[in-house]
């Protein structure tokens, strides 16, 4: 059978995405069996010339790293939640032939929280202050009801992450990366940070710690979400923003909604297992 509508997710690196398993998991739950989704290595200089070569079978597109900004310039419109962290994981291509870019990661976020019973934090903290932390500030921005703390390693970042705060209309202090144990007492810790950077501070967990919303997904779990799980604290981790996050894609693209995330979230779970 021919593919009628078509997908995709574009970056670089791009092997490791996980995006092809969600996506495919939730058309064949949905009965879509004319829908494909792949996987292209674009990097910021190919972008536009990839852009070229979209079809009107081209319903949409998933954006990761570099992308999310280089992708801006090329769209027709952008949605305010992207406008407000200057970054596009996501574009719906129109039958009209529009191209509009909207960012799932923020309110993927909101919606791992919630899903884990977290609607409201008083106080929170974010470790890293790279292009996740700018997300996390604006999730935050929706559900924090005080003040949020960034660790950050050097003055340059602080002064990055406060900007970010004000932007967002949410009120942000910054300190060390090396008082980062102290983060654990907020309620509410989002660590956004690469791998191995966190490991560390797994012996600071305190005996009863809050909520502690961990983006990565492989390797998993982290030192510091075993640590925090031991101590019984609620753990939120990055397949969690991976599948709420695409969730949110699906909708977009497809126009059937609600898509189905336990499916796409078990689909995701054995990928990961067999790597």
């Amino acid at each position: 059978m021919s593919a009628t509508r078509r997908a995709a997710v574009l970056g670089s690196p791009i092997a490791h995405s996980l995006s092809p398993v969600l996506h495919r998991a939730a058309y064949a739950e949905l009965g879509l069996e004319d829908w494909v989704y792949d996987r292209f290595e674009v990097d910021e200089a190919a972008l536009p010339g990839f852009f070229e070569t979209l079809g009107p079978e081209w319903a949409g597109l998933s954006l990761t790293m570099p992308l999310k900004r280089a992708v801006i310039p090329l769209l027709d419109e952008i949605s305010s939640t992207a406008e407000a962290v200057e970054a596009v994981n996501t574009v719906v291509l129109t039958a009209d032939g529009r191209r509009l870019g909207d960012n799932t990661d923020i309110p993927g976020m909101v919606a791992a929280l919630r899903e884990r019973g977290v609607r409201q934090a008083e106080r929170a903290s974010v470790l890293g202050a790279g292009a996740t932390a700018s997300s996390a500030l604006a999730a935050l921005s929706r559900i924090c009801t005080g003040e949020v703390t960034a660790y950050v390693r050097s003055e340059a970042r602080a002064e990055e992450m406060r900007g970010w705060g004000e932007r967002l209309g949410i009120t942000v202090r910054t300190a060390a990366w090396e008082d980062a144990a102290a983060a654990f007492e907020a309620p509410l810790t989002i660590a956004t940070t690469p791998a191995g950077t966190t490991d560390a501070l797994a012996a600071a967990v305190p005996d009863r710690p809050g909520t502690l919303f961990d983006v990565l997904y492989e390797p998993w779990p982290t030192a510091l979400a075993t640590a925090w799980a031991d101590r019984g604290g609620a753990v939120v981790g990055g397949l969690d923003l991976l599948v709420h996050q695409a969730v949110l894609q699906v909708e977009q693209m497809t126009g059937r909604s609600p898509a189905p995330l336990a499916a796409m979230r078990k689909a995701g779970e054995v990928a990961l297992a067999a790597r």
